[in-house]
């Protein structure tokens, strides 16, 4: 439920207040208006509006009322509307404002108003719907939403990044820790598995940003709230137990399947959540500190391709608003890390054993150490001419890792790895980036290394065609081989089969089932 508090309510005002309850749509909210016409008052009651007659400069209008979420100064006079909104600001410093500045504003009143209102509506440019897209659109009721299940925390906040956080889960983990302490509530950004990424690495140190490294075996006992961002679902892509109650979740990609938590804000049309982030520290009326706001500007960057990937205007706004605030130095030092000999060696790797079909390009790095080497082996193999999509994957302690890009606008990498995968591991991400994890445990059963290596190449080679095969949309082409292939997976793991089927085995049982 929202509260809403209108203070002056004439022309435009009025226009406001009668299509509020049409446009946000939701019976429970509340709203009170405060307006010197006794016959709008009136008129108000007789729709079954709360209205009083009163001067909405007067503190004493305002000082018993409870706290408001959202502010809405609508009187058509500047002075008047200045005076309110100074007077509001002071009374309830947490609410989201929204101000008509009125037709005879000076250039020190639109200052005062810049200042103190979070959206301002111009006389030139004060059409009704604009004005009610800021008293009830959907990011101010976030920030309001998100606020009210902040305070009611009675304890400790685990603010859970995914596992082996990339610059857009760090930042983001960050900022709500920032967010949190700015209303009393004690939190910490947690995450499972390694930051080995060089670049990642160096944000971090650099930064000197507080970080909480979990294993699987720690107890969660102390944190009364539980927090996701950049993922939307405990135990998918972090160690999180799959039922663990969620307060608070906050990502861009799109879901698969139902998200828990009380209050959820996935904002897909965002290329970043670090840019959902930097709208909740606007709303809040928080300046970022130095290392936060230089940190959520890296995670833009890198979830964009420095703005060219998935872009959307709230990225850049988000930008501008960083900026002013970013170390510059230091985020040159984060984007030129010293790069590790073996992530070289994993990328010389993708390039010689690259496999293309059309436009697409898929190679298998073998045996890894290092998973975030895969990324980048996949956007160099992206730098490739002719080359719109890539999926490069290795091995490591009886798992596959994938990673892939693209830079088609027709290819959604996300669902392509979740069609092709999910039903033997978890994939996940959107449509220029995304990633898989597949568990292979029948390495670690192998005798020699003969036995690894024929595992491996099968392995491979469904890897590849299933990708391949997703990427192109033709459905039910291979669902045989992959409903085969994947069953031997589980199926040798168990013991109840001698040894992976050949290529063409799954190929023949593949034409079979269609």
């Amino acid at each position: 439920m929202v509260f809403r508090l209108v203070l002056g309510c004439t022309t435009v005002g009025r226009q406001v207040v009668e299509q509020i309850p049409e446009r946000t749509g939701d019976d429970s909210d509340r709203l009170h208006v405060v307006t010197e016409n006794e016959s709008v008052v009136e008129a108000l009651r007789d729709e079954s509006i709360p209205a009083r007659a009163g001067d909405p400069t007067d503190p004493s209008m305002i000082a018993n009322i409870e706290r408001p979420d959202v502010i809405f100064i609508g009187s058509d006079r500047t002075d008047v509307n200045r005076v309110a909104l100074e007077r509001a600001r002071d009374r309830f410093p947490m609410a989201s404002i929204v101000a008509y500045l009125g037709g005879n504003a000076t250039e020190s009143d639109r200052r005062v108003f810049e200042n103190l209102a979070d959206h301002v509506a111009d006389a030139t440019d004060a059409m009704v719907s604009h004005i009610i897209d800021g008293v009830a659109r959907p990011s101010a009721g976030a920030a309001i939403g998100l606020r009210k299940h902040l305070t009611a925390i009675d304890g400790r906040l685990g603010v859970f990044m995914h596992d082996n956080p990339d610059p857009d889960a760090i930042a983001s983990a960050v900022t709500l820790v920032d967010i949190a302490a700015e209303v009393g509530v004690d939190a910490d950004a947690c995450y499972f598995g390694d930051i080995s990424h060089q670049e990642n690495r160096a944000m971090v140190n650099l930064l000197d940003l507080d970080l909480r490294n979990l294993s699987p075996d720690d107890s969660l006992e102390e944190y009364e709230a539980f927090a996701l961002v950049d993922h939307s679902r405990p135990g998918v892509n972090d160690q999180l137990p799959e039922d663990l109650h969620v307060d608070i979740v906050i990502d861009h990609h799109p879901p698969r399947g139902p998200v828990p938590g009380e209050f959820v804000d996935l904002r897909e049309q965002a290329g970043a959540t670090s840019t959902v982030m930097t709208d909740y520290l606007t709303r809040f009326r928080l300046e970022p500190r130095e290392s936060t706001a230089t940190a959520l500007l890296y995670g833009i960057r890198i979830d964009t391709n420095d703005f060219s990937r998935e872009v959307s205007p709230a990225d850049f706004e988000a930008a501008s608003i960083l900026w002013p605030h970013v170390d510059v130095s230091l985020l040159e030092q984060i984007e030129q890390p010293t790069i590790e000999g073996e992530i070289l060696e994993t990328i010389a790797r993708a390039i010689k054993n690259r496999i293309q079909h059309d436009s697409v390009a898929v190679a298998s790095v073998g045996q890894i150490n290092n998973r975030d080497a895969l990324p980048q082996a996949a956007d160099q193999l992206l730098a490739m001419n002719g080359i719109e999509s890539t999926l490069v994957f290795g091995f490591k302690d009886e798992m596959a890792f994938l990673s892939a890009r693209s830079r088609g606008s027709d290819v959604d990498l996300g669902e392509t790895l979740r069609d092709a995968f999910e039903r033997i591991g978890s994939a996940g991400g959107h449509a220029g980036m995304a990633g898989a994890q597949l568990e292979v445990g029948i390495l670690a059963s192998a005798d020699d290394e003969d036995e690894v290596e024929s595992i491996v190449s099968v392995v491979e080679e469904v890897i590849t065609n299933r990708f391949l095969e997703a990427i192109d949309t033709q459905p039910g082409s291979s669902v045989g081989a992959y409903s085969q292939t994947s069953q031997w997976l589980f199926d040798i793991e168990e013991g109840e089969t001698e040894g992976p089927p050949t290529a063409d085995d799954g190929k023949q049982r593949g034409e079979e089932s269609q």
